[in-house]
């Protein structure tokens, strides 16, 4: 993690120390954190501000607690408290934080591969590491750090030691991923696919690949930009006029299932825990054709898997060493993570988020699999989609066959939809609607059996992990 001396730090955020900071320039700071209750010995505290709340009242604990300095917004009055304690004046705490991230980043050899997209970006994330840590010393984004406060925090803990750091950038709204691509200065850039998430504040699937192409504005010169060749508004004319913004040496190469595409995946085999696919290399490549599986199964992960392995090839791994990682990846929990119910029957938890793109995925994944006497799907509302919000929810129903899922159980007042979507062609014998989570999970415990196989997703807020829970051992 970030250690410097108060003098540097001043320099790198542009801001300016405080008499009792001048006076003990020389002393260093060792990471950084933006929450007082976690503050810890020898770190820079950085107290940010909102609405609702401002870290400043808290500067006093956290020194307390031990923090070496803190970063001072300068209009705000130091009270007495604070006089003798190092503080670093800035115009903007969280913009300060931001620049600070950017410094540290140029002083570091680290390379960069920055991810992101409606869907996937995650396990992408996961995936991408999993296979360069074979070879080199990685630091990723851990949890949901992936916005415009998350990822400078990202940055500033790595050591100094890295090689390469994987990047997840999230967004919700424009500006925003040219500003994480901007402080994180990617060599290898990566968009997973265009989906319908943040409709409401993007108005349309053209916005939403407007705002993720942006990722290109940050990408250094000689560097890479992968992205999804079966996406039309990535590889037509969006694509293209947003790409005018990078540097004109910068590549742009394609990954996906079709055959134009620079590395393309074939499926070879999709089961309740794992995938396994041939990735064609690009054209003008001296790789080989690979062999390649994954311990998540789905064909849209086999997608997000051969963007990893050209990531990987890219950085100059070899196919062992690529196969080897990709085997051993570990992905963050509640994406397609593959459990026991209490009965013995398969549960697969998808529950960490939906949008329309992400839960047609989900249904195609049940579709593949086979082996089952029942396939359950359960589905909760989608959120922030905007006017067509219960269009959106009905299309999704209605587009569910006999055979790729027996029965359906919907959750929350948008899903209702779904529901009626789904009836014309489940039957109303095979599909059931709950406004009470409890009385869902109450209904699957009675009717599952050892044999069956059941999917469960929904949007963060609806917490559809609960009914995970109910169903565990």
């Amino acid at each position: 993690m970030i250690n410097r001396t108060f003098t540097e730090l001043a320099s790198m955020c542009g801001g300016t120390l405080n008499e009792a900071a001048k006076k003990r320039g020389g002393d260093r700071f060792c990471g950084t954190t933006t929450d007082s209750r976690r503050a810890t010995e020898g770190q820079l505290f950085i107290p940010l501000a909102g609405e609702r709340f401002d870290g400043h009242q808290y500067t006093a604990d956290c020194f307390d607690r031990g923090i070496a300095i803190a970063f001072w917004q300068q209009d705000r009055l130091v009270p007495e408290e604070l006089s003798s304690r190092p503080l670093v004046f800035v115009p903007d705490t969280l913009a300060a934080l931001q620049k600070l991230a950017s410094s540290y980043r140029r002083q570091l050899p680290v390379r960069i591969i920055g991810i992101t997209g409606s869907n996937g970006k995650t396990t992408t994330k996961d995936l991408v590491a999993a296979v360069l840590a074979v070879r080199f010393r990685v630091h990723k984004t851990e949890g949901n750090l992936n916005n415009h406060i998350g990822l400078p925090l990202t940055i500033l803990a790595m050591d100094e030691n890295v090689e390469y750091a994987v990047l997840e950038m999230g967004m919700s709204g424009f500006g925003e991923i040219s500003l994480l691509t901007r402080i994180a200065e990617p060599q290898i850039a990566m968009i997973t696919n265009i989906g319908d998430a943040h409709l409401l504040q993007l108005g349309s699937r053209e916005g939403i690949a407007k705002a993720k192409l942006e990722i290109a504005e940050g990408v250094t010169p000689g560097g890479v930009l992968l992205i999804n060749g079966d996406e039309p508004l990535l590889t037509g004319p969006t694509g293209q006029a947003a790409l005018a913004s990078m540097a004109e040496d910068v590549k742009v190469q394609t990954f996906g299932f079709t055959e134009s595409c620079d590395w393309r995946a074939e499926p070879v085999s999709i089961d309740v825990q794992s995938s396994a696919f041939r990735l064609y290399p690009a054209l003008n490549s001296t790789a080989d054709t690979m062999l390649l599986e994954l311990p998540v199964p789905g064909r849209h992960n086999i997608s997000n898997a051969a963007a990893a392995a050209a990531a990987g090839r890219l950085c100059g791994l070899t196919e062992e060493q690529i196969a080897e990682g990709m085997a051993g990846t570990r992905l963050t929990g509640m994406r397609i993570e593959s459990l026991r119910a209490f009965n013995g029957a398969t549960l697969l938890n998808d529950a960490y988020n939906a949008n329309p793109t992400a839960v047609r995925a989900a249904i195609s994944l049940v579709s593949e699999l086979t082996g089952f006497s029942r396939k359950w799907l359960v589905l909760a509302d989608m959120l922030e989609l905007g006017p067509e919000e219960q269009k959106l929810h009905y299309e999704i129903g209605a587009m569910l066959r006999p055979g790729s899922v027996d029965r359906l159980l919907t959750y929350g007042p948008l899903s209702w939809h779904t529901a009626e979507g789904a009836k014309q062609h489940l039957g109303e014998e095979n599909v059931r609607h709950f406004e009470d989570k409890a009385a869902l999970n109450a209904y699957l415990r009675e009717h599952l059996a050892t044999e069956d196989l059941v999917l469960v997703k929904g949007s963060r807020g609806m917490r559809m992990e609960e009914t995970v829970q109910a169903l565990e051992r």
